[in-house]
């Protein structure tokens, strides 16, 4: 009986084994790669126990009295049953990691193949290799999401979403599923899920912040330009005179082989109808941009050729069509712009010898600037190494196309692509252009030139372009002559804001140190102090306090890295009658820099002597002991306190008296630290 039950047990065990096994091989099989997976883990985990089981096994039988020989060979047939499975197991797992790393190696080679059709823009043949290679490999992740991607060209949205969710099976991680999966959401005008998709990318790598704006902007704008689209046909369905008019007037201008001033005139009606959003979105639309743009006739409105009269009318007539359907219409803006012949027509156009093609070209392009959207167009689709030239060029012309083009160059700066950009022509187009129109303020348009030089200020903060301006002796030439002219001639009040520009400006560029800011310090020191001293009444006036403001930061620059230029500051107001004037102004910016060059300028051997019978202590000290409210000021104030009595220790005399020993000995870590 005891026999009879141990076989039974032994029996049930080995038919469990059995089946568990199965299960293994089954899951092995299994085209789902988390069953197959978790199949893999179990099968390891399986052998390992064994191995336990099979030591543990051999160590009992050294120290067993053996009673029943049948029950041994029943136990050693069980044995060599259980060793036989799982031997085979072993085998077939062996044997399976063997082909996979093959199927690998052949899906890896399916994936180029499929990347090289794909390349070539063969999407039904790179679906094929993608698929070929999931045979091979269902569980590698980026042949999904390159099918996905093929899928995509081929508007096969919804194989789209199926490959991404297939590729997130593998890798719940994997941001290119989430985002060609959003791109096919949107595409299918299914805006929330697009959104959600593109949110799960910023979840999983907060660094993706500039592609998720980017693609949530598309959404926006898309699903934008859905509520346009369907609203304006509601409102030409109901009858509304001008959606009605707009789809008429573009089937007259598609007639063929009309006079010139028939389309003209067409498109001059058909702007008056433009009055808002539906008629703008009608014009798109009833494809109103092919209409215009292809039409053999109207392109020659584009021509970048010599227009006769008839010619120039039509190109103003369609630059003037093109701002009405475009102002605050981001879709009708980006269809416009990527049209092949308007995209390579603009610069032509801007260039035209006909002022008001250019003041129109102009003000297009004044729009698109206004908006972040619009700019980024604009950079996208457009080459823009030249137009700084092209737009400073504009200072030279006496009506509003200069303020249009400095306005649209101020937005533009905006951009740090355009920034980049304008790196390629600055020495060798920019700048020699500059220069000449620094030198003939007199013949140019003045409040454009200042809105230029300011343009050219803000521009500096761009390390690569500040160093190419720093170092072109003929800009810096340049800036000191028109400071001549506006103070020397008796023309500062009609140039005063040249003057403010071009301070500011020689201030920004001091920040460099080379040779050429060296060789030209002085000259500006120099002008600065003529300025300071000026004995007209700038200082004091209204635009003299901004003139002061903007000399003493230039002097301050300068006096900072320029030992020579300190040495003249000293030769040139031997007892500091200028900087002490301007420590008594109201504006703490202009008595802290004034504070700031005073401290530079006592580096310099006898310059500290120079103020003994001064009253300078004393304001020093009310500046430093709190009268000013910046903090900075307090410090500058301190530090040039300091460095006066460290250079001139008779001032302390005068410190003591005032009770002021406290603040100078504060004042030491900062000078210290100098």
């Amino acid at each position: 009986m005891m026999t009879d039950e141990l076989e039974e047990g032994d029996l049930q065990k080995f038919l469990r084994d059995v089946d568990e096994i199965t299960n293994l091989v089954q899951g092995l099989n299994s085209s789902d790669p988390a069953v197959q997976e978790k199949a893999i883990s179990d099968t390891e985990k399986r052998l390992h126990l064994q191995e336990v089981r099979d030591d543990g096994e051999c160590k009992t039988k050294l120290n067993r009295t053996v009673v029943n020989s049948q029950d041994v060979t029943t136990q050693n047939m069980e044995t060599v049953r259980r060793d036989s499975f799982m031997s085979a197991l072993e085998k077939d797992a062996k044997e399976r990691a063997k082909r996979r790393k093959k199927n690998e190696r052949l899906a890896n080679a399916l994936k180029e193949k499929g990347n090289d059709a794909f390349s070539k823009g063969d999407y039904a043949t790179a679906i094929q290799r993608y698929t070929e290679g999931l045979e091979k490999q269902k569980d590698m992740q980026v042949l999904y999401t390159n099918r996905a991607q093929a899928h995509m060209k081929l508007q096969e949205y919804k194989k789209v979403i199926s490959d991404c969710e297939w590729a997130l099976k593998c890798n719940e991680k994997c941001i290119k599923a989430y985002f060609h999966m959003g791109k096919a959401h949107l595409a299918l005008k299914d805006y929330n899920e697009s959104r959600k998709s593109y949110q799960k990318i910023l979840e999983i790598d907060p660094q993706k912040e500039s592609l998720f704006k980017d693609c949530m902007n598309e959404v926006d704008l898309q699903e934008k330009k859905a509520k346009e689209e369907e609203r304006a046909l509601e409102e030409f369905q109901s009858g509304k005179y001008t959606a009605v008019s707009v789809k008429k007037l573009l089937q007259k201008l598609n007639r063929p082989d009309q006079n010139i001033l028939y389309y003209a005139g067409g498109i001059r009606v058909l702007t008056e109808s433009i009055k808002d959003c539906t008629e703008q979105t009608l014009f798109r639309t009833n494809n109103g941009f092919s209409i215009i743009s292809d039409h053999k006739v109207i392109r020659r409105g584009l021509s970048g050729a010599k227009k006769n009269t008839a010619e120039a009318e039509l190109s103003i007539s369609l630059l003037i069509l093109w701002q009405a359907v475009c102002a605050g219409n981001e879709e009708n803006q980006r269809l416009l712009l990527t049209h092949p012949d308007v995209n390579v027509q603009l610069p032509v156009l801007l260039s035209s010898d006909v002022p008001d093609i250019q003041k129109q070209s102009l003000a297009l392009l004044y729009l698109y600037s206004q908006t972040e959207n619009g700019r980024s167009l604009l950079v996208r689709h457009q080459n823009l190494t030249k137009w700084l030239q092209m737009l400073i060029a504009f200072v030279s012309v006496m009506d509003d196309r200069a303020s249009f083009a400095m306005s649209l160059l101020s937005n533009l700066i905006k951009e740090e692509k355009f920034k980049i950009q304008c790196r390629i022509k600055l020495s060798t187009s920019v700048l020699p252009l500059f220069a000449q129109l620094l030198k003939t303020v007199n013949q140019v348009n003045q409040p454009a030139l200042a809105q230029c030089i300011g343009t050219m200020g803000e521009l500096c903060a761009d390390a690569v372009i500040r160093l190419q301006m720093a170092e072109n002796q003929e800009c810096w030439q340049a800036c000191l002559k028109l400071v001549d002219e506006c103070c020397f001639t008796g023309n500062s009040a009609g140039y005063q804001e040249c003057l403010f520009a071009v301070l500011g400006l020689m201030m920004n560029l001091s920040l460099e140190s080379n040779l050429v800011i060296q060789e030209h310090a002085v000259d500006v020191i120099r002008r600065c102090l003529s300025l300071l001293g000026s004995k007209d009444g700038r200082i004091v006036t209204a635009g003299g306090q901004t003139t002061s403001c903007y000399a003493i930061k230039t002097l301050a620059v300068c006096t900072q890295s320029n030992s020579q230029a300190r040495e003249d500051v000293v030769k040139s107001d031997k007892k500091f009658n200028v900087l002490l004037k301007l420590l008594a102004s109201e504006n703490e910016m202009v008595v802290g820099n004034a504070a700031f060059c005073l401290s530079k300028c006592f580096e310099v051997p006898g310059a500290a002597s120079s103020l003994l019978n001064s009253n300078i202590v004393m304001i020093l000290l009310k500046h430093s002991g709190g009268e000013a409210k910046k903090t900075s000021v307090q410090e500058n104030a301190a530090v040039a306190l300091g460095k006066l009595c460290t250079a001139e220790p008779r001032h302390i005399l005068q410190l003591r008296e005032l009770n002021g020993m406290a603040i100078l000995n504060s004042s030491m870590k900062y000078v210290q630290g100098l």
